[in-house]
């Protein structure tokens, strides 16, 4: 095969010659690798083909044929050097800053991994692998890609982000993973892990039937998690539709649950659905619950509008304290709004329950007890504040 050398002395677990394969599959057979990904191709017959292009041009033995075409089943199959980190469940995120700089965050604390690539030429047929096998374009036009890989891995769904060195100050791309377990915890285990007790769980389960419900905090702070859990406790008889913008929140159990993701446009591909246009369309669903997974921008407004009609809603949005978040969410509303900001600042008084969330627990319960004229500002109460020994 062109394009393809012929190596005749050569170990097979070389990574090397590994990596030769992989460039063989990411450009001349890319074909075989989309159709493997579209699943037009099975994984069974996928893997026979590979033994006979390694058969064919990679005469290295039988033996050491057979464990190079093993290493390249875990590499295409799984995430090369990176699986024993996506594998492990105590790891949230992978953060790769360079070939030779891996770092993940392990039960909420960031650190240094003990894996490396080889050098920066293994690290970027890395990248360009991932790109093709998730169908996605890394051109110049696309320097800065997020993806969702919900097939590959039995426990997780991954979220990428990936920016590549058009935009980025160094020489090597920056990739970024979040693993979004597929069976995430339920209420119950949130008790054990001590995000919150058991009367406080009773307390929001409650809430977030009667009323709609915000959820704030920083980064990694348990906000979707909680979410996640709570959507769970909705009774079988009520419709919910959840709109996000990355695929993290799922369902277990519940039996009337659509989720829908924004779809970003790229340079070739103009199509795009933000989650602007998908809460649009959501409303006309004939819902009884209305969650948008994180609250970024003109959404707002929708779900403001949805919310003070009567329409239960939950939403999740970045804020550093609780009183900050509603003037947040306000902020996002007003891109798109001809409302004054009192007005939807009186219009978030429908958000009954504001919930803060840091380092993976429930810090402080707020509930809404009306807008204020004479002061111009929501009024709440304080109905929890977690105490700690």
């Amino acid at each position: 095969m062109e394009g393809c050398d012929i190596r005749t002395e050569c170990d097979a677990a070389d990574g090397d010659l590994l990596q030769e394969l992989v460039n063989d599959y990411t450009t001349q057979k890319q074909q075989s690798l989309m159709q493997m990904k579209r699943g037009q191709l099975s994984r069974e017959d996928f893997m026979a083909e590979a033994a006979d292009h390694i058969a064919s041009y990679y005469p290295v033995g039988e033996e050491a044929g057979k464990k190079l075409l093993e290493a390249f089943e875990q590499y295409i199959f799984g995430y090369s050097r990176l699986s024993q980190l996506i594998d492990d469940r105590m790891i949230s995120d992978i953060r790769v800053v360079s070939y030779d700089n891996i770092r993940i965050k392990k039960k909420g604390r960031r650190q240094a991994s003990d894996v490396v690539f080889d050098s920066p030429r293994e690290y970027r047929q890395f990248i360009d692998y991932i790109a093709t096998r998730n169908q996605v374009n890394i051109s110049n036009l696309n320097a800065i890609q997020r993806f969702t890989d919900n097939e590959s891995h039995p426990d997780f769904i991954l979220r990428f982000t990936l920016s590549m060195p058009l935009v980025n100050t160094y020489s090597e791309p920056y990739l970024c993973i979040r693993k979004v377990p597929r069976v995430f915890p339920q209420m119950k285990d949130l008790i054990e892990q001590e995000m919150l007790d058991r009367e406080t769980a009773e307390l929001l389960i409650s809430r977030f039937r009667q009323g709609s419900t915000l959820i704030c905090g920083g980064n990694s702070s348990g906000k979707t998690t909680l979410l996640n859990a709570l959507k769970e406790t909705l009774p079988d008889d009520m419709a919910v539709l959840v709109a996000q913008q990355a695929d993290e929140l799922t369902t277990m159990f519940h039996p009337d649950m659509m989720f829908l993701h924004s779809l970003p446009g790229t340079g070739e591909q103009q199509v795009s659905y933000d989650l602007e246009h998908i809460s649009i369309a959501g409303l006309t669903m004939d819902v009884d619950f209305f969650i948008i997974g994180e609250v970024k921008g003109a959404e707002a407004l929708y779900l403001l509008n949805a919310a003070y009609t009567g329409q239960l809603c939950a939403a999740t949005i970045h804020a550093p304290s609780a009183d900050r978040a509603p003037d947040k969410l306000v902020d996002y509303a007003m891109y798109e709004s001809r409302y004054s900001r009192d007005e939807l600042m009186k219009m978030m008084d429908c958000f009954q329950t504001l919930i803060f969330m840091e380092h993976f627990r429930v810090k402080e319960i707020f509930e809404c007890q009306g807008w204020s004229a004479e002061k111009r500002n929501l009024i709440y109460k304080k109905i929890y504040q977690e105490v700690r020994d």
